[in-house]
């Protein structure tokens, strides 16, 4: 019998980001596939979360965790079949396997991450490029990989990112209730709370409406990052913090708009998200979000909170029911099922 294709379930043990959320919704579809029995096994790590598939196995392989248990355990129980590497690393002897990496940011701005880890990255990704088949997430991630790692960009697959599964949420709305923002106008900013985030312009141009009903909503990790003495205390700035999917939903439903200033991205989640469930957006103007946005968003320099200003102040004057509808089509462009259906065909050519 041949050997399966085996999944590296490392992402299970680590917090939720976009990259998480990625490899998540990807073996879930994947689940799904016909054949998906006898086709996949999910190793993972001790401790890992289950995601309660319903066909694929699972199997909890090794003592230890992270790069160690990526670079031993895993690479020694995969090492007579094809691997597939969701989260951007995977073991660097694994010759026949497929590695998403979702963007060149340790290349591109190794000054947003601690100095050893993009280091470590970057010369992980070097030696993944000559001895794995890559794949990424956008075309422009595919462009850049292509420059940082001298590959032909025809060599990278693109299997893009999704929010459908937003669709099947039940929103929350007490999260509404619960941050006082039943009566109130509020934006909401999503993903990590992380220096490329750029949610410093985000802060400033909040500052600038004249309006004290508006609140700005920042959901995601890390609030520590908003240093009071660093950005204008304003009491309108919420930190929710980590929400589920249906407060989030629930917020996004309900909001003028998503503001999203990030720096650098490779695809861009947030935004997407916000369009699947009808929120308009306004999103700093950088390659990957007129990739996944086109026209369906409103967009402002990174750099020109200005502009940010005035793009919130529109929204606060008239709904753009338009737009709104330009977004949901724009959304569903992007399909988890399809991106599968990419990574497999993919794997069963490698």
């Amino acid at each position: 019998m041949a050997e399966p294709v085996f999944i590296n379930g490392r992402f299970l043990t680590q917090p939720m980001s976009g990259v998480q959320r990625y490899a998540r919704q990807i073996v879930r579809a994947l689940d799904q596939r016909p054949g998906a029995a006898d086709r996949y096994v999910l190793l993972t790590p001790p401790g890992a979360e289950n995601l309660n598939l319903l066909h694929i196995p699972t199997r909890t392989i090794g003592r230890a965790g992270g790069h160690l248990w990526e670079q031993t355990a895993l690479a020694w129980t995969a090492r007579h079949g094809r691997l597939l590497s969701l989260g951007g690393s995977g073991p660097v002897l694994h010759r026949q396997q497929i590695v998403v990496i979702h963007d060149a940011a340790v290349f591109r701005h190794p000054e947003h991450f601690r100095t050893g880890y993009a280091a470590f990255h970057r010369a992980l990704n070097r030696i993944l490029a000559r001895r794995a088949r890559l794949a990424t997430v956008s075309e422009f991630s595919r462009c850049e990989l292509a420059s940082v790692l001298n590959l032909s960009p025809d060599s990278i697959a693109v299997a893009p990112n999704s929010a459908d599964h937003l669709r099947i949420v039940t929103p929350d709305p007490g999260i509404i209730e619960r941050l006082d923002l039943t009566t109130r106008p509020y934006f909401v900013a999503l993903g990590n709370l992380t220096p490329n985030k750029n949610l410093a312009v985000a802060i400033r141009a909040l500052s600038h409406l004249a309006d004290p009903a508006v609140r700005l909503v920042l959901i995601g990790d890390r609030p520590a990052v908003f240093d009071r003495s660093t950005f204008p205390a304003d009491p309108r700035v919420i930190l929710a913090g980590r929400l589920s999917d249906a407060e989030i939903a629930a917020l996004l439903g309900g909001a003028r708009a998503l503001v999203f200033p990030s720096l650098y991205e490779g695809f861009g989640i947030p935004p997407l998200e916000a369009m699947t469930l009808a929120c308009p957006v306004i999103a700093s103007d950088i390659p990957a979000t007129r990739e996944v946005c086109a026209d369906a968003a409103l967009y402002f320099d990174p750099a020109d909170d200005a502009a940010l200003t005035a793009h919130m102040a529109e929204l606060l004057s008239r709904p753009d029911d338009a737009r709104r509808d330009t977004g949901l089509r724009r959304a569903d462009r992007y399909v988890w099922s399809r991106s599968a259906e990419i990574i497999e065909d993919l794997l069963l050519s490698t």
